[in-house]
C-alpha cells in the first residue's frame, strides 16, 4: 500500500466543522452528513471539511488529541515505554499532515503540533526499526506488532517481507535431503 492510500482512507475520519451556510441533510453513498446550520459544530469526513474549508464554508475544529499538552504526554510515554504504545487515532501521521496544511490557522500552536507529531513519528519509527533489526537477527518466524498504525506498518513493510522471504529461502535450502537445490536463490 501507498502512503497515499493510506492518506485516502484517513480522510475518511470525522472531525468536527463550524459552517458559515446553511444547507439540509445531504445523502451520500457513505451516509448521511449534516444538516449544516452556520454556528453550530457538525461532523464530517476529512476529505469534506477540507473541501469546504478551501472554499472558505466552514471553521475547522482540530480533534481533542491535537492539542500541545495531550501530544507531548504521548511523545513522552512512546519515548519511555519499550513497546509501542495505544495512539490517539489510527491515521494520527496523516490527520495532521492533513489538517496542518488545509486548516492551519483553525490550529493553535500548529508548528509545535507539527513538531510534536513529527517527534513521536520518529521515535516510533526508530523501534520499528530497532524490533525488525532484532527480528531478523534472531531468525524468527513471526512476530506481534501491536498499536502499529498503517502507515508505520507501510514503512517497514517492504523490508520485512523480503527479510522473512530470504529467510525463508535460506532455511529450506539448508534442510537435510535439499542439497540439490542448495544454489536456487
Amino acid at each position: 500500500m501507498e502512503p497515499a492510500e493510506a492518506e485516502f482512507l484517513a480522510e475518511k475520519e470525522l472531525v468536527t466543522i463550524v459552517p458559515n451556510f446553511s444547507l439540509d441533510r445531504i445523502h451520500l453513498i457513505g451516509g448521511d452528513l449534516g444538516p449544516f446550520n452556520p454556528g453550530l459544530p457538525v461532523e464530517v469526513p476529512v476529505w469534506l471539511a477540507i473541501n469546504l474549508k478551501q472554499r472558505q464554508k466552514c471553521r475547522l475544529i482540530p480533534p481533542e488529541w491535537m492539542d500541545v499538552e495531550k501530544l507531548e504526554e504521548i511523545r513522552d510515554q512512546e519515548r519511555k515505554e519499550d513497546t509501542f504504545t495505544p495512539m490517539p487515532s489510527p491515521y494520527y501521521m496523516e490527520l495532521t499532515k492533513l489538517l496542518l496544511n488545509y486548516a492551519s490557522d483553525n490550529i493553535p500552536k500548529a508548528d509545535e503540533i507539527r513538531t510534536l507529531v513529527k517527534d513521536t513519528w520518529d521515535t516510533r519509527i526508530a523501534k520499528l526499526r530497532l524490533s525488525a533489526d532484532s527480528f531478523v537477527k534472531q531468525q524468527e518466524a513471526h512476530a506481534k506488532l501491536d498499536n502499529l498504525t498503517l502507515m508505520e506498518i507501510n514503512t517497514i513493510g517492504t523490508f520485512l517481507t523480503q527479510a522473512l522471504d530470504h529467510m525463508y529461502k535460506l532455511r529450506t535450502n539448508l534442510q537435510p535431503g535439499e542439497s540439490a537445490h542448495s544454489q536456487d536463490f
